[in-house]
């Protein structure tokens, strides 16, 4: 994650244990692949950009088995955390993390067959989201999906009272993050070659957002 994030992990272990717990990982991965089994493609390679504590892409690797799964971060603790518990899963489809901005104009990956965002685009600056987008849309052959998942601002669909406080607990921490309006991530996806295909409503006011290369 971003630095000055809030505290979305805690330490698994005592001492100088590396490997991290995001609780909010238990409650939503099952829900997460039961949209992602619909989108991925059946074989290929899958980024996840900012990983964070690295149990998504664990369970996801676990869950699919076909695809190869290429977690990233720009957060050493972050990658120290992917990189034990890729260790303790010692799982043939998972590679070792990728030091990613999403923000950054030079990614280390040339291409994927989908890419895939969780709980990024409120908690960076808008910058993060452009450069998922760019850069994302460039790694992907026509066709092939960017995938989101997050609260959002939108503006047909009355926004939580749970989601303003949190997106209000953001601008406090930086005035940079927060709930971004989905229209405005459609339009930018839109100028990149994106085009949103699903919008799917999730447990605890999120959605998953898929979007297609043209």
């Amino acid at each position: 994650m971003t630095q000055d994030a809030p505290a979305l992990w805690t330490p698994q272990g005592n001492g100088p244990d590396p490997r991290r717990h995001a609780p909010a990982t238990l409650r939503n991965r099952d829900a997460i692949a039961a949209v992602l089994r619909d989108e991925l493609p059946d074989a290929g390679l899958v980024l996840e950009v900012a990983s964070g504590s690295g149990e998504h892409i664990v369970h996801f690797a676990v869950t699919f088995p076909a695809l190869d799964w290429q977690p990233s971060d720009p957060d050493s603790a972050a990658l120290a955390s992917i990189a034990a518990l890729r260790g303790d899963a010692n799982l043939p489809n998972l590679r070792p993390p990728l030091l990613l901005d999403a923000a950054g104009a030079d990614w280390p990956i040339d291409a994927a067959d989908a890419v895939l965002c969780i709980n990024m685009v409120h908690i960076s600056p808008w910058g993060a989201t452009l450069g998922l987008l760019a850069s994302g849309a460039q790694l992907l052959a026509p066709g092939a999906p960017l995938i989101l998942y997050g609260p959002y601002v939108e503006d047909d669909v009355p926004t939580a009272p749970s989601n303003l406080a949190f997106d209000r607990s953001l601008k406090d921490r930086n005035p940079q993050w927060g709930l971004r309006k989905l229209t405005d991530v459609d339009q930018e996806a839109a100028g990149f070659g994106l085009e949103r295909t699903r919008r799917v409503a999730m447990p605890a006011n999120n959605l998953m957002l898929i979007y297609r290369r043209r």
